[in-house]
């Protein structure tokens, strides 16, 4: 099998799979972090045109903390303002908030949203719909677990249905088939009840049947109204049937090179869904400290030098979370400092692509450096003034992140929080 490619301005026949040989190109930490600071729009050379060119640059934004996609963007599009995002959700509709990866919100530009449908979406919504109706058949509620949420789908569908926007409440109180708990723990401390009725919404969220309309928050809050994906965007979604292979190909060509490990957790995979893929892609084997790692054929050439650089990333930042094999932008000591136990990063500071330490704000709303490493005074110093500019671009307003660092839990007493 030969697929065609471009290379300039000639076509030439490029086989299919990764290309194996002994003498794999070695590819080196240093070269990997001067990719990082461009293919991640964090150096001076590279930063983004808007916020549509940032979203396409990483695949996706990370959205599971509203505040994480503005200060993402804050970072890398210079002049950036509340209002250019606002705009791209709400009036242009050009960018998407979408449960996809790892059962995780992100924000995806409208051609990325159908290859991570079918990429990684899908079977989101096959695991989290058989999971609620084995906790409904457990917990007895419905005689018919599967004709009860075909039921609860389609009435959800119908109240949305032209357009209509609507709350979790709005819907659950509405419908009846919204209704209802199932119970966890019980005669646990921990025990509690599960409404049934955000899983439905969760399962037609990731099957790309309805999405997170307008906002009732501001920028760093996420108050959302539902409403039919089809209606949103003003055309039917039209998932890419080839969408797995293309979200390795778009994560290869912005986060690459990586291993099979890092594409697997990046995309909530398996190991054999992805070698699958690699398999069916032009790509090359490439030598990552003794690690097999790949990258697309046509993109082997090295990275062009950049300035040094430094940059403040907010919590779960696509960048901080973009690889599972982190040990070649961050030591290994600190990892434990700047995640929580479920993986989960805090806000991070930056240095010629590594994470070197972490930010946090006081209770005037100063952001406040926390470095693990001596970088010296001069790029110490720049990382002062950017988080002067990030105090005074937030105006005095504090962002509590939704997963506070180990790191910043330690400032005065858990401060972080």
């Amino acid at each position: 099998m030969v697929r065609w490619l471009w290379f300039g301005q000639d076509r030439m026949p490029c086989a299919v799979g990764p290309a194996r040989h002994n003498d794999a190109m070695r590819i080196t930490n240093q070269d990997r972090q001067t990719r990082l600071a461009r293919r991640q729009r964090l150096a001076a050379e590279s930063r983004a045109r808007d916020v549509g060119d940032l979203t396409n640059s990483l695949v996706a934004l990370h959205a599971t903390d509203p505040a994480t996609i503005y200060l993402s963007a804050w970072t890398r599009v210079d002049g950036f303002g509340t209002d250019d995002l606002d705009a791209a959700f709400y009036i242009d509709r050009s960018l998407v908030k979408h449960m996809a990866m790892r059962r995780t919100l992100f924000v995806f530009d409208r051609d990325t949203l159908a290859d991570a449908q079918s990429g990684a979406s899908d079977r989101v919504a096959a695991s989290e719909s058989r999971r609620l109706l084995s906790d409904v058949r457990k917990a007895g509620l419905f005689d018919d677990p599967e004709r009860w949420l075909a039921r609860a789908k389609a009435a959800a569908l119908e109240m949305l249905a032209d357009g209509r926007e609507a709350t979790s409440t709005e819907l659950r109180d509405d419908i009846p088939e919204l209704q209802g708990a199932t119970v966890y723990g019980v005669g646990k401390s921990w025990g509690g009840d599960v409404p049934v009725g955000p899983r439905v919404l969760t399962i037609l969220s990731a099957e790309g049947k309805i999405v997170r309309g307008s906002n009732r928050g501001d920028w760093a809050a996420s108050r959302p109204r539902w409403t039919a994906m089809d209606a949103w965007l003003g055309e039917p979604l039209r998932p890419n049937p080839d969408g797995h292979d293309a979200m390795v190909e778009r994560w290869l060509r912005s986060f690459g090179p990586g291993t099979v490990n890092d594409l697997k957790w990046w995309l909530g995979s398996t190991i054999s869904a992805v070698k699958k893929s690699l398999a069916e892609l032009p790509v090359v084997e490439v030598d990552l400290d003794g690690a097999i790692g790949y990258l697309m054929a046509d993109d082997l050439g090295p990275a062009d030098p950049v300035q040094p650089w430094t940059a403040l990333l907010p919590g779960l930042d696509p960048t901080i979370m973009g690889w599972a094999d982190r040990d070649w932008y961050l030591n290994p000591e600190h990892r434990k400092l700047l995640f929580d136990s479920n993986g989960n990063a805090g806000p991070t500071a930056w240095a010629d692509g590594r994470a070197v330490g972490g930010w946090w704000q006081d209770d005037d709303g100063v952001v406040r450096l926390q470095l693990l490493e001596d970088i010296g005074t001069e790029r110490s110093g720049i990382l002062q003034d950017q988080a002067s500019e990030l105090t005074q671009w937030l105006g005095g307003r504090r962002i509590l992140p939704r997963f506070p660092s180990p790191l910043a839990k330690q400032v005065n007493g858990r401060r972080g929080r």
